[in-house]
Formats: C-alpha cells, structure tokens, sequence
C-alpha cells in the first residue's frame, strides 16, 4: 500500500495496534562509497533491516513498548550491507492507534550532510527538551528552598511547586520507555494527570503572583488534579486512550489563566507583572500549535511549547528574583529605619541613664550625710551626754579631770570610727569589742551603772567594716539611751553565736519605759537610729520595754549574709 511520509496509520486503521511494515527502495549508485540514513520520527517503537541483515531494534517491540519518538535515529550504512543500484530498507513499527503511531520522513545520502541533518534534529527534539527538564528541576529547587525560608510569601511555593511538576511533564519528551508503569497506557495517563496538575498549579501561581487569593477556585483547581491522578492510577487503559477530554479543559484552564493575568498585568503599571506578561506570551503562541498538532490539525511532529519554555523559565525566574530583591530592599530600608530609631531610642536612654546616676549620686551624697548625722548623733553625741552626766554628777576630785575624760571619751569616740573604717580588718569581732567595752565600763561606772558583759563563740567571727560600725554603733545607741533615759544601776550585754545567726541583747533594770510614747515625744531620733543599722545589718530587732520594768533590746544578725 502506497503512503506518504510522514505516515500516520491511526487515521486510516484507527483501531490498529500492532505492526506495520513499511518497505522502502533505496537506490545506491556506488555501494563502495558509504551513505548516511536518518529516520527523524519512528512512533512508538521500531527494528530497521538493509538487505534483509539488521541494523537497529529498540529494547522492547512489544508492551511496555520503547519510545523511539522521542528522538531521530542516525546510521552509517556500508559494505556489505549495501549493494549498486536497488536496496530494500524495511522498518518494522510497533505503535498503539490511540498514540499517533507511524514513521517520519526518511532521508539517505551523503554521510556528512545526513549526520549534520541528524544533529539539528537530535538538538530541537532531544537536547532543547532535555535542556528544559534540566533547568526546570534546578530553578524549582532554587525556589522551593527560598519558599522554605520564607513560608509567608507562598507565591515562591506555588512557583516551585509549578516548574517541579513541569519538569516531571518534561521527561514524556526524553523518556525511552515507561518505567516504572508497566504499559503505555499507564504512561501516558499519569502524564495526562501531570499536564492537568501544571496547568492547575500555573493558574494558582498567577493568582499569587497577583497578591489574589480565590480560595473557592483554588480548591476546584485543586480537587480536579487529584481526580487526574485518581482516575490515572485507577484506570490507566481509560484515561491514556481518551486522553483528549483532559487536555482540552487543562487547556481551556491554560487560555483563561493566561489572558487574565495580562490584563491585571497591564492595568496594574507594575514592571514586575508586565515583564512576566511578556515572556508569557511566546508560550501562548506557542501552546495553540501544540494543541492543534495534538488534535491533529496541524500535519507536524515537533511540539514547540517545549523548545520555548526555557526562555520562559528564565524570564519567570527573573521577575521572582526581581521581586525577592524588591523585598530585600524593603527590608534594608526597614532595617535603615530601624537602627536610626535605635539609635534614637539609645541615645534617649543614654540621657535617661544618665539624669538616673545624677540622681543616684545625689541620693548617694544625702544617704552618706544622713549617715554622718547618724554618726554624729550616735558617737559623739552619746560622748557628750556621757560627759555631761559625769559633770553633773562629779565626784570627789575637782578641776581639770572631767573636762580631760570628756576629751578622751571624744577621742575614743573617734578611734572607734578609724578603727572599723581604716584599720586592718583582720581582727575578728571579740578582738573589736575589748576597747569598746573598756570604754564603756568607764563610761558607766562614772554614773554609777554596773555594766555586766558577756561573749559566746564570738572568737573567728570577720564582719566586714561598714557591719562591724553598724554593729558598734547599734549597741553605742542602745547604751546612750539607757545612760541618758533609764534611770538604771545595772545593764547586762550579750553577744552569741547560735544557729548561724549572731543575737545581741542589752538588758537595763531601770524605770522603763513606754515606745510609743517615747517616740512621739522625742521624734524618735534614738529609735529610727537603732532600725536603720539593724536593716543595713539585714537583721531584725526588737524592744521590750514597760513603765517600772526595765528595758530590753534584742537584735539577730544573720551571718551567712554578714560575711558576704
């Protein structure tokens, strides 16, 4: 039977699947000289005899057929398979009619001419189309790793996840056989499902790229992909075959999509949209041969929707990247705005900072004059009292002699200040306590008050020079008030250590008193004295006094917090 190349049997036995022999005659005036043959298209699988000897046959000329389509076949033919004048080349075809199976255009001749034909065809139908998965599968890494890194802008998610399956609906152009399905129609209908899925996620990427949002469309978009894939995997035989319902609505999907987004492009003024518009429209033209060629309305075996799609890839990947470094300088000048109020809110610190330490020093300088008086009331106050009531009660001995103990009493009262502020600090607190209470013995003995004293445990016991003045200074306020206010003959002090803990107790057996009283009518000057070293000892104190029963303070200092 007569054909014309390029062939296509399905039309003339639509229900064929088989083998088709095709019989060509070759005339070879010199079979001395070699001759180049090329077969540009053989659907789907084929073996080439010369002669009667063979030359060519794909792995598989039954189901799972191999995909010979996919590229054009070269051979260098020879002595002695040639012979002068007729030669009978025979290809056998194995093809299925619902694939448009059938042979190309066959050209034989010179070598050179017929290897150089043989490379423009395996560049447009093999290396452009390898050349896109290639790139396909790089940029939508590229982006699903921005998208990763930047969760909220999905945009770089739907564009990664659009160009990955993209690049799974490229490899039906590269493929030699259909691993891992076990036919071709298990093939050719998971790439049905594959072409409806990048069509439904390319629509959705547009919407995002427009900064839309149409969650209704979105999920129908979405529903029909996995029915693709359902009904890919559950009926192979059906979908592959009838695979030209499926096309036309991912189609119709493609043309509504496209234009769409041309139109918000163009009213939008934004460069970035406009620019991916552009490159958009190269594929558009583009996809109408395609979809006549697949409808068979177009007498061509060549797809160009992917010898263009690099450049579209790269343009799509220019105006993202252009857009991610749109959004790095927003946050640069973001940045730039935060760091000049940072800068702002530092030096507005810096200045609150600073009035705080004047203050803090200015509260520094009252506190070390409140101590100052404190000092003075509780030291050389309590000296002058001391003095005073010696001379008002003098003894036997007159002249010079009071006036000489009230000069020393003040002199004593000075050294106990050197001393627990200047002096080697390596005494501990029994050591400290022999002057002060050799002066103090005196000092009551002159009004005729018994001073009983006791120490317990108090051998290795350091306090710093601040607590060891406080501490003085407490029991010096404590024995001012009963040499000035008791009235008493006798006053026990007591210094122990238990538990930790260091307990001083003074003990008068005077005329007693009542606080209250005492402290509204004298202000209270003696008491607030004895509460402020007791805080700065972080201990606590207390008085138990009663008209006609004595007097008793008691003070507990913790240790643990005195030796640190």
């Amino acid at each position: 039977m007569p054909v014309s190349l390029l062939d296509d049997w399905s039309k003339r036995w639509p229900t064929h699947d088989g083998v088709v022999w095709y019989r060509l005659h070759m005339n070879v005036r010199n079979a001395n000289q070699p001759i180049g043959l090329l077969l540009d298209y053989v659907c789907l699988a084929d073996a080439v005899y010369v002669n009667g000897s063979l030359v060519h046959r794909d792995p598989s000329l039954t189901e799972p057929l191999s995909r010979s389509w996919v590229a054009p076949q070269y051979f260098l033919l020879d002595k002695p398979l040639l012979q002068s004048g007729d030669n009978i080349v025979l290809i056998r075809v194995s093809g299925l009619a619902a694939y448009q199976p059938g042979l190309g255009t066959v050209r034989y001749g010179d070598p050179q001419a017929a290897y150089s034909e043989y490379r423009k065809a395996w560049l447009v139908r093999y290396q452009l189309r390898f050349f896109d998965f290639a790139i396909s599968a790089v940029l939508g890494g590229v982006f699903l790793m921005m998208w990763l890194f930047r969760r909220k802008d999905t945009t770089y998610g739907w564009y990664a996840l659009n160009v990955l399956i993209g690049a799974v609906f490229e490899w039906n152009y590269i493929a030699s056989d259909v691993w891992p399905f076990s036919g071709t129609d298990g093939f050719e209908a998971f790439n049905v499902a594959v072409y409806v899925a990048y069509v439904c996620s390319f629509a959705v990427f547009l919407l995002r790229y427009c900064e839309r949002r149409w969650p209704r469309l979105e999920r129908i978009l979405f529903v029909l992909s996995l029915l693709a894939f359902a009904c890919a995997l559950c009926a192979p035989g059906w979908v592959g075959p009838s695979r030209g319902p499926w096309i036309a609505v991912a189609s119709l999907i493609y043309y509504i999509a496209l234009p769409t987004f041309m139109i918000h492009a163009w009213r939008s003024r934004k460069t970035d949209q406009r620019v991916l518009a552009l490159c958009l429209i190269i594929p558009m033209v583009a996809s109408v041969h395609d979809i006549l060629l697949f409808y068979e309305l177009v007498h061509d075996r060549t797809y160009l929707l992917a010898l263009t799609a690099p450049f579209t890839l790269v343009g799509m990947g220019f105006v993202l990247a252009y857009r991610f470094s749109a959004a790095m300088r927003r946050v640069d000048g973001f940045n730039t705005e935060l760091q000049t109020k940072v800068d702002a809110a530092t030096t507005e610190l810096s200045t609150s900072l600073e009035r705080e330490h004047t203050l803090a020093l200015a509260t520094t300088r009252m506190s070390e004059r409140l101590n100052l008086v404190r000092d003075l009331h509780d030291g050389f106050g309590g000296s002058l009292v001391s003095a005073i009531a010696a001379l008002e009660h003098p003894a036997s001995e007159q002249g010079a002699k009071p006036t000489i103990e009230t000069l020393k009493e003040l002199r004593d009262d000075l050294r106990l200040v050197i001393d627990t502020t200047a002096q080697d600090h390596s005494r501990d607190l029994a050591e400290l306590l022999g002057p002060f209470r050799y002066r103090w013995t005196r000092r009551l003995d002159a009004i005729d008050i018994e001073a009983r004293w006791q120490f317990e445990s108090l051998e290795g016991l350091h306090l710093s020079a601040a607590q060891q003045l406080d501490l003085l200074r407490f029991l010096q306020e404590a024995l001012t008030n009963v040499m000035k206010h008791s009235g008493a003959t006798c006053v026990d002090v007591t210094m122990r250590v238990a538990e930790e803990n260091l307990h001083v107790t003074v003990q008068d057996n005077g005329r007693g008193f009542d606080p209250v009283i005492a402290r509204a009518n004298a202000g209270g000057a003696g008491l607030n004295s004895l509460n402020a070293r007791a805080h700065r000892l972080n201990g606590a104190w207390v008085l138990d006094a009663e008209p006609g029963t004595g007097a008793t303070l008691k003070l507990i200092i913790p240790l643990i917090t005195a030796a640190s």
